[in-house]
């Protein structure tokens, strides 16, 4: 089954709908339905009403339950994975407001207790100056001011000992001239800071050696529950289980190839003299 990515996270209605169908054609009251999939009738309750989006898993076990046939199987999963994975097109972000989306992921930050970052050619806003945030976003047709902000903001989530980092950039991440050769200088000198925390893990992947393997992405894991993938158009969040286990195998791989503590600081350190010597 095919669909578009405007589709995707707008099925949650319809998902919620066709399971009570489902479970009233065969019969069944909600504490029957509970009892079969071993789950609490609120939790049923909830997702038929929409209120809690099902995993891929719970439909799997509500089907199994009402002992549907295959096409119809096929038919729910297929929205139940449409329901679990949302697209975020850049366009859409701005006219909401891009700081919209900062207030958003800030939101998210205070909920989650382990973070996975995977960085393939830039930086990301909680690693960066403030020099490297207006030139992130200088080409974007609406005002930025506010985004700044909550960008630099959100960067105090790093000094929660509550929470746990691990960074994972390329060397082309950290090398990518956005700013002038002075900024990337003092940019890598932040990244060298930020290795000193005792709840970041920040480390780089070179462009040496033999790395047999060419992430697509950046890409996000938040505790084991969420994860996002960014490109040029927008993001795609991910909340079905097995895409999840798919960036946090991934991300697992990627992390055997980077170097990390002192390792990392004596690279940047170069790579910082080398932009002041420019």
């Amino acid at each position: 089954m095919t669909f578009e990515p405007e589709q995707l996270g707008q099925s949650s209605q319809e998902l919620a709908a066709l399971l009570t169908d489902l479970r009233k054609q065969a019969g069944l009251s909600g504490v029957r339905l509970a009892s079969r999939c071993n789950m609490s009738q609120s939790k049923i309750s909830r997702i038929e009403t929409g209120r809690a989006r099902p995993s891929i898993v719970d439909v799997e076990q509500i089907l199994r339950a009402l002992e549907a046939p295959p096409d119809l199987i096929a038919k729910v999963s297929a929205l139940a994975r449409m329901a679990n994975t949302e697209w975020q097109d850049i366009r859409s972000l701005r006219r909401k407001g891009l700081d919209k989306k900062q207030q958003e992921l800030a939101s998210l930050e205070s909920s989650t207790a382990e973070f996975r970052f995977f960085l393939l050619s830039m930086l990301t806003g909680l690693l960066s100056t403030p020099e490297y945030i207006r030139a992130s976003l200088a080409n974007s047709p609406v005002d930025t001011s506010k985004t700044i902000a909550k960008k630099l903001e959100r960067q105090q989530v790093l000094y929660d000992m509550s929470k746990q980092f691990t960074f994972i950039l390329t060397e082309q991440a950290v090398r990518w001239p956005l700013v002038t050769a002075p900024e990337m200088a003092m940019q890598i000198d932040r990244l060298v800071s930020l290795t000193h925390l005792p709840n970041v893990r920040l480390g780089v992947i070179p462009l040496r050696g033999h790395t047999p393997i060419a992430p697509m992405d950046t890409f996000t894991v938040y505790d084991d529950t969420l994860a996002t993938s960014e490109n040029t158009a927008g993001v795609t969040v991910f909340r079905d289980p097995r895409d999840i286990d798919t960036y946090l195998e991934l991300f697992a791989t990627l992390e055997g190839y980077a170097l990390f503590g002192e390792e990392v600081r004596g690279l940047l350190a170069s790579w910082a003299a080398n932009y002041r010597s420019s």
